[in-house]
């Protein structure tokens, strides 16, 4: 089956979408070209669907998603997968802030580094980042995991409620109510089991897991300091 081509160019991005949701139903794989960085593409598609993205997208690409597999080649701008609901996602170069922002499952997966507060209340799913994720990730994420191959930023796991945050490499500093936990052998083959599909399981590697201490989950006066640190 040949792949329906779809330019973009300086077209209106309603029409656009109207192309890729069409291929879509009709059970075609999308190729889409001259993306010029445009914000808003592939958002709300549905289970099934296959699309690449020949170049660089701008804000909130895969936003919505219900099940796509989607790649973009090159870079991403914020929002990447925003509040997605399943599918996969995978970005070739670098994706900037708030990749994965309140995600609620699938995968995304980020080849180089990604900007500040990646998986920003995010409900599920996970988010694993080749390189290094950006300041404030995972901030106050209530599930999922989030899983960084080339070190953390600056105030890591902010606030974070119940979600995860794995490191290897450099950790610059944690944020406010941020844990940092010994893993046990169960946890880290489920990191592995994640990675293992993306040709990313390395045994060696030296884990850090970060959960939250729980001082945040209920309000306490003597924790008011804390709390203006947000």
């Amino acid at each position: 089956m040949s792949d329906v081509i779809i330019e973009v160019g300086d077209r209106p991005v309603r029409e656009v979408h109207e192309e890729i949701q069409a291929a879509a139903k009709a059970g075609k794989s999308i190729v889409v070209r001259h993306t010029m960085s445009r914000h808003n593409l592939g958002v709300g598609l549905p289970a099934g669907c296959k699309i690449r993205f020949e170049g660089s997208v701008g804000y909130y690409c895969g936003g919505l998603n219900n099940g796509a597999t989607i790649e973009i080649k090159r870079n991403a701008g914020w929002g990447c997968g925003e509040a997605m609901d399943s599918g996969h996602i995978t970005v070739g170069g670098y994706a900037g802030m708030s990749v994965g922002a309140a995600m609620l499952g699938g995968t995304i997966h980020v080849k180089g580094d990604c900007g500040p507060r990646a998986g920003v209340a995010m409900k599920g799913g996970n988010i694993i980042v080749e390189g290094k994720i950006g300041y404030q990730s995972g901030f106050m994420a209530h599930g999922g995991k989030i899983i960084a191959l080339g070190g953390a930023g600056p105030s890591c796991a902010d606030a974070l409620w119940q979600g995860e945050v794995w490191v290897t490499g450099d950790i610059e500093d944690l944020g406010v109510d941020a844990v940092v936990t010994e893993p046990t052998a169960e946890q880290v083959a489920e990191v592995d089991a994640i990675l293992d599909p993306l040709g990313l399981k390395d045994t060696s590697r030296n884990w850090r897991r970060i959960v939250s201490g729980q001082r945040l989950w209920y309000f306490e006066s003597r924790d008011a300091k804390a709390w203006l640190m947000i």
